[in-house]
Order: structure tokens, then sequence, then C-alpha cells
């Protein structure tokens, strides 16, 4: 519950320049006149000394483990430039040398004298069988062909160089308001000038990024011209005859098919990569929040995070939960496992404990409390209009309706902007088929962001809720102002009307799910569980336990520093 109140009162106004996000201000503020930026550790202790801060020890702990691990990544970084230098040799010389396998056996081909796999059959059906259009090698053949190319080229070029270990990473988890986020990004900013490729990113627009990624490697996939071109650009000009052309066509194909045979991987490869494409030296990934929300967070994060980290990438991730303890719901439960294990063999958990919501007690000292407005009576209805005149015109501009181009093709259209500033109500946000990608415009588009007519939530309008803490987290992570007027305080916001409180029903969506022949939904309408099924765990479903959770973790990033 307090997580989502800190989080309102943490949207601080950005035109005014005044930041009390440490973290942010550490990040946004480049040190020029220095050499490098201070590590985490030291700098968490000015933080205390200028008493910005009060000492902790579990943070100070974890500024250590920090502190050592950005330590081990200068070193990492020169092994990984000089792994990287000598795969990308390999590659080369392992492409002109496969190159050359195919043809040498091509031209056997153009001479009659291939051998084919299958040495057994009579030459009556060899025959046959090279007379037979698009038939060179039947069945298995392209697949036993591949893997004996394969192992000539390691022959002839050697077993693709091994990365150097790994540092391990970070698993961060603890109560909201322990630091987490604040020194995950304290970390982060200090790997600038040691590291070359680094990324953070918010379990929501990781999950975004991750959609649009297997978008655009499915798409290719499928575009069988374009692949098919593109083999003929050498192919078809070389001086053999007609079949021959087609059998190297289509090794060539088979290869590339064989490469792409697993998205997930192929995602993960393209997920740290510039835009040039440059993949030298080492790679840190900065997670917040990681979250198993549903079946495809599950097998996407576990299929991209265990390639990243196989590969050599370092993780530093946070958390509420202890990563054994992210899938309450036991969906696809082999795969999370997998998932846990790979996480636990490449990072360390750290719990950061402590008995103060420290989001709170900066916001208490920070907060400016004309940015929420509440009840909605008319005095306060008039206040937020006031504000929302004051605001446009400082901009100097006329407001006006703006499109946004939104991931995926989609746009949005805003009401009401005006040089960086938007209105919008709670209704128009949260109440129709919107979601994160949606959010994720918004943020990028304006430093300011007006909602006005939020209702206390309750069952009957569950989806919005989820919808709205998605939208905050969105506002926090991209550094806007939000001005909100409300039916209740922040602290009551989510505790339900006298139709319900809200409960979780996140795992209904999957509605083909059954125990005893019946439908989930069904079982749980009828109170009745087999003495076989987890009761715990449905009544864990009723609690609103899920929501609560989600609504304290955004009610968190409007005070104090986030965790």
């Amino acid at each position: 519950m307090n997580k989502f109140v800190s989080l309102f009162r943490r949207l601080s106004y950005r035109t005014s320049r005044i930041s009390i996000d440490i973290q942010r201000f550490y990040c946004d503020h480049p040190h020029s006149s220095l050499p490098r930026r201070p590590g985490p550790l030291a700098y968490y202790k000015g933080l205390v000394n200028q008493g910005k801060l009060q000492h902790d020890p579990y943070q100070e702990k974890v500024a250590f483990e920090l502190e050592n691990l950005l330590g081990r990544l200068e070193r990492y970084e020169k092994d990984m430039e000089e792994y990287h230098a000598n795969l990308a040799k390999w590659e080369e010389n392992r492409a002109i040398e496969r190159r050359r396998l195919l043809m040498e056996e091509a031209e056997a081909k153009q001479r009659g004298v291939f051998t084919p796999v299958n040495k057994r059959r009579s030459l009556f059906h060899r025959w046959m069988t090279w007379k037979q259009p698009g038939n060179v090698e039947p069945g298995v053949g392209k697949w036993v062909s591949y893997l004996n190319r394969e192992r000539k080229l390691n022959e002839l070029v050697g077993q693709r160089p091994t990365a150097p270990p790994a540092p391990k990473g970070l698993y961060l988890y603890g109560n909201v308001g322990s630091g987490k986020t604040m020194l995950m990004d304290i970390f982060y900013c200090a790997t600038e000038g040691i590291v070359k490729h680094r990324s953070r990113f918010h379990f929501h627009e990781a999950m975004l990024q991750v959609h649009d990624l297997m978008h655009k490697v499915w798409k290719s996939q499928v575009e069988e011209k374009s692949l098919q071109s593109s083999i003929s650009n050498w192919v078809m000009n070389l001086r053999f005859d007609t079949k021959i052309k087609e059998w190297l066509a289509a090794e060539e194909k088979y290869q590339q098919e064989m490469q792409m045979n697993n998205i997930l991987p192929v995602v993960a490869d393209k997920f740290l990569v510039d835009e040039q494409g440059h993949q030298k030296g080492a790679r840190v990934l900065c997670f917040d929040e990681i979250q198993t929300v549903d079946v495809f967070a599950i097998v996407a994060l576990s299929g991209i995070v265990n390639r990243l980290l196989s590969t050599g990438t370092i993780l530093v991730a946070t958390s509420n939960r202890a990563p054994r303890d992210l899938n309450q719901d036991g969906m696809q439960k082999e795969i999370f496992l997998k998932f846990v294990d790979s996480l636990e063999q490449h990072c360390e958990n750290v719990l950061i404990g402590n008995e103060i919501d420290y989001r709170r007690y900066i916001a208490q000292r920070s907060i400016d409390p004309v940015h929420y407005f509440w009840p909605l009576d008319r005095v306060k209805i008039k206040e937020f209009e006031n504000m929302w005149d004051m605001t446009i015109r400082k901009t100097g501009g006329q407001v006006s309706s703006q499109t946004l181009p939104v991931m995926f093709g989609r746009t949005l259209e805003v009401p009401e902007s005006c040089n960086g500033v938007a209105r919008f109500t709670f209704e128009y946000l949260c109440g129709r088929p919107v979601g994160a990608a949606d959010y994720i415009a918004v943020a990028k588009s304006y430093h300011t962001v007006f909602i006005s007519d939020i209702p206390i939530m309750s069952m009957r309008i569950r989806d919005k809720a989820r919808r709205f803490i998605t939208l905050i987290d969105e506002l926090y992570n991209h550094h806007c102002c939000l001005f909100c007027s409300a039916s209740s305080s922040i602290d009551d916001l989510f505790q339900g009307t006298e139709e319900g409180t809200l409960f979780d029903l996140e795992s209904f969506q999957f509605e083909t799910e059954t125990e005893g022949g019946k439908l989930r939904r069904d079982v749980l309408a009828e109170g009745s569980v087999s003495s076989g099924g987890t009761q715990t765990g449905i009544i864990s479903l009723l609690s609103g336990q899920e929501e609560m959770f989600a609504f304290q973790r955004a009610v968190d990033r409007r005070t104090g520093r986030r965790g």
C-alpha cells in the first residue's frame, strides 16, 4: 500500500529543476571535471556525510558489494574485448572455410562424382535420386550434411573461443523503501567509462522490447523472398548447372534456418547490442523490478536471461521478492526453476533488510502538497484547474491535441497538450485497452502530466487499477512530474469500496486450466477444492495480495527513494 503513496509523492515538478531524487542526480549530472565518477561505496558514504541519507548498514553492505563488482568489471572489460576480437576472427575464418567446403562439394557434384550421404544405396537409386527435381539429398540428408560440415569446420578452424569467466552479478531484494533501485542506479552510472555496453531496463520496458524484437525476428524468418534473394546474390552467378545452384541455395537457406530455430536466443543476442551492432567488451544489464506476472514473462525472462548470463552478461537486478518467491502462482514451474537456477548460478542474492521505509522518510521532508488534489469537491477541483492554467501559462503556448506514435505501429491521441505538458482523465488512460507501450510513449513525450478524476479502486475496476499502477511506474521511470485530482487520499485509494476490496484475479486469465475436469474459476466459485488441491494458494489468489503488492510498489514511487 505505502509504495503507491510514495510513488505519487515522488513525482516532483520537473520544470522547477529541483531534484530530490539522489540516484538520478548522480546519473544526470556528469562529473565533467573528474576523470571518472566515484564508486558506489564512496558515493553512498558521501550522501550520508552530506545528510542526504541516513546511514543504514544493509545499504552500506550492498554498496560495498557493488564497489567490488565494479572493480572486477575493469579487468573483465579488457578480457571481453580480447575475447570478442578473437571470436570475430574465428567467425570470419569459419565463414571462409565453410564457403570453400561448399564450393568443393558443388564442384564434385558438377563433375558427377558427389557421394550421397547414404553410401549403401545402389548406383541406380543414386542416379534416380539425382534426377528427381528438388531432391538432391532426400530425408534427413540436409541435417546430416550440415552436421558433417560443422564437424569439418571444427577440425579446420578450431572450436569456438571460450569466453572468460564473468564476475557474479547481484540480485537485490527486500521490502519497499529499502533503497534497492537507488543503489542499482548508482552502480549503473558508475559503470560509465568502464563498460561500453550497459543497459538499464524497468520490467515493462524490457518486456515491450522483447515483444518488438521477437516480432522483427519472426518477420525476418517468414520473408522467404528476401532470404532467397540474399542467398542468390552470390550463388546464382557461379558457373554451375542450375541444379547445383539450387542445391547450394538450399544449403545456405538451411544454415540460416538452423541459426533461427530458437527465437529467444536470437532475441537475447540482439537485446544488448548497440545500434551499430558492436559487441566488443563486457555487457552489463541492470534490471529493475523483476516480476513473473504471466506465462509470457516467465518464458521470455527464462530464455533471454539464461542466454545473456551464459554468454557473459553481468546482471544487477532488483525485486521485492527472493528469486524462488517470484512465481507465487506456480505457472510454468519447470521453466521457472531453470530461470531461478541460472540466476543463483550467476548472481549473488542479497537481502536488503530494514525497519524504516526511507521513501517515506525523505517524502516527509520534501513533499510538495500541491501536486495531489483530493477529494473531488468543488474547492479541490478548482485548485486543480488553476494549477493546470498556471502551468500552461508558464509554457507560453496554445493547448492542442496531438497524436503520439506508439510501438508496433500504433498511435495514441492526446486530447490536451502544450509544450511538454499533457492532460488526461483517468478513464481515458486507464479505462480503455491501452498498456505499457502507450504509457511509455506519454512519459517520453511529456515532462509534466495531469490526470483528473481518479476514483477509489475496487474489484469492479480491477483492470483499470492494474493499468494505473503501470502508468505511474512508467511516469516515474522517465522522470515525469505528475499532478492528480482524486476521490481520496493516496493511502486510501486502494482500500476498496462498498463493492468490495480489490482481489487479484491475474491467474484467472488462463481459463483452460482445469482441476478435476472443471475450469479453475468454476472450482473457486463453488468453493470446493479437491484434497490434492492447493487451498492455501487459492486463498492467496482471493486475498488481493498480488494487487496490493503491486499497488504498494507503485505508491512507494511517489515518495522518497525508490526501492
